[in-house]
């Protein structure tokens, strides 16, 4: 199904504060990691936003997004108390990886042949 502009708006909002509250909390407690929110799809009915993270170094990604998941009730009422004039309720917030920046490596390197035989892998 298509998206509304309405819910691409949304999404827009939501990515642009979710990375303000992520990035702040990571640059008290992580040195070095650059987290970035790819991609955010909001619902029709505007209560569940699916968002993609992607981590780098990619090391992190795994711990990152379980450490998300488990804090999803605190970033979400960050993110209501920023966006309360925007919107009447914060959604859901479920927490996907985004890996495809590894799975773009992987197939640069199978271009340039560093990888022996990839139709084995």
């Amino acid at each position: 199904m298509q998206e509304t502009n309405r819910q691409k708006k949304i999404a827009g909002v939501i990515q642009k504060d979710l990375v303000d509250i992520l990035q702040g909390e990571a640059r008290e407690t992580l040195r070095g990691v650059l987290i970035t929110i790819t991609k955010v799809y909001v619902t029709s009915d505007l209560t569940e936003a699916k968002i993609y993270v992607s981590v780098f170094p990619s090391e992190h990604l795994d711990t990152l997004v379980d450490a998300m998941t488990k804090n999803a009730a605190t970033i979400r009422y960050e993110l209501a108390r920023r966006t309360k004039n925007q919107l009447r309720r914060a959604p859901v917030l479920i927490f996907f990886k985004d890996d495809s920046l590894d799975y773009i490596d992987k197939i640069d390197s199978v271009l340039k042949g560093n990888v022996d035989n990839p139709i084995k892998d």
